[in-house]
C-alpha cells in the first residue's frame, strides 16, 4: 500500500532516494523496482532488520539487482549522517507526528536534498486524527510511548515545509477507507487487535490491497479528500548554482 504518487516525483532510474523513517519499507520497495538507488534509514531496530531481509530477498528473486541497494541503516531523522546535497529525492511517511523536534527532522532532510531534487512527506490528516485523539489517550502520546505527538493542520506542516527552504507545488489526501479503521481501534483500544470487529474490519483492508476492485477504487477517490487518513504534501528544493545540482 503506497501513499505517496510516484507521478509526482518525478524518479528517474538511476536516482538516489533516501527514505526516513522507512518502517518496513514500503516505499523503498517501489523506488528499487522502479530502478533508483535507495537508501532506508528507521529509529525502529526490529524494522531495520526486516527491510534489509525483504529487500535482500528482492535481490535473491530478482526483483532488483544489488546495485540499487545502497543500504538500510538506523538512525535519527534529526542527525542524518550523509553529506549536504546527497539524494535526488527525499521521502518521509508517517514519520514527522512523532518526532518533538520535527523542525530538526525537516531541516536535516532538506540539508541532505540535492538543489532541484524532490521531497514528499505524509503525516495523519487533520480531520482523522482528531477524531482517533478524542476516542482514546492510549493512541498518543504521553502515554503511548513513542506515540504521535501532535496534529498537523494542512496549513502547519506546508508553513515549515517552506521555512526549511522548499517549495511546495502538491498536495492530495489518501486511504480514506483506512480511517474508519482506526475511529473503530481507538474505540475499543488501540491495542486490542483481536476485537472482533476489529479483525473483521483489517480482514477486508487487506483484501482490498491485494484485490484493489474498482468499486473500492472510486470509494477512495471520491472519500479521500475528506476522509482520507493521510496528508501528502510535495515540494522541490529550489536550484543553487552548486555541484551536485539535478540535472
Amino acid at each position: 500500500m503506497l501513499t505517496i504518487r510516484f507521478d509526482k516525483l518525478g524518479l528517474r532510474p538511476g536516482d538516489r532516494v533516501l527514505d526516513v523513517g522507512a518502517g518496513f519499507g514500503r516505499h523503498v520497495y517501489e523506488c528499487a523496482r522502479r530502478g533508483a538507488h535507495v537508501v532506508a534509514l528507521d529509529y525502529a531496530a526490529d524494522e531495520v532488520t526486516d527491510t534489509r531481509n525483504t529487500l535482500g530477498a528482492m535481490v535473491v528473486e530478482g526483483e532488483i539487482t544489488a546495485d540499487k541497494l545502497i543500504g538500510v541503516l538506523r538512525g535519527d531523522a534529526r542527525k542524518l549522517p550523509f553529506p549536504d546535497h546527497s539524494f535526488d529525492t527525499v521521502i518521509t511517511s508517517e514519520v514527522l507526528e512523532h518526532i518533538q523536534d520535527d523542525v530538526a527532522a525537516i531541516t536535516e532532510m532538506v540539508r541532505v536534498l540535492k538543489p532541484g531534487g524532490r521531497f514528499a512527506a505524509t503525516v495523519p490528516a487533520w480531520f482523522p486524527e482528531t477524531i482517533n485523539w478524542k476516542l482514546s489517550d492510549e493512541y498518543h502520546a504521553p502515554k503511548s510511548k513513542g506515540g504521535h505527538v501532535r496534529i498537523y493542520a494542512k496549513t502547519e506542516l506546508r508553513a515549515k515545509l517552506r521555512s526549511a527552504g522548499l517549495d511546495v507545488d502538491g498536495y492530495h489526501r489518501a486511504h480514506a477507507l483506512h480511517s474508519p479503521y482506526w475511529w473503530l481501534k481507538c474505540a475499543v483500544g488501540p491495542r486490542n487487535d483481536d476485537h472482533p470487529a476489529v479483525a473483521k474490519y483489517r480482514k477486508f483492508l487487506e483484501w482490498d490491497i491485494v484485490e484493489q476492485p474498482t468499486s473500492t477504487r472510486v470509494a477512495e477517490r471520491v472519500l479521500s479528500p475528506v476522509l482520507g487518513k493521510s496528508s501528502v504534501h510535495y515540494a522541490t528544493k529550489p536550484r543553487a548554482e552548486t555541484t551536485g545540482t539535478r540535472p
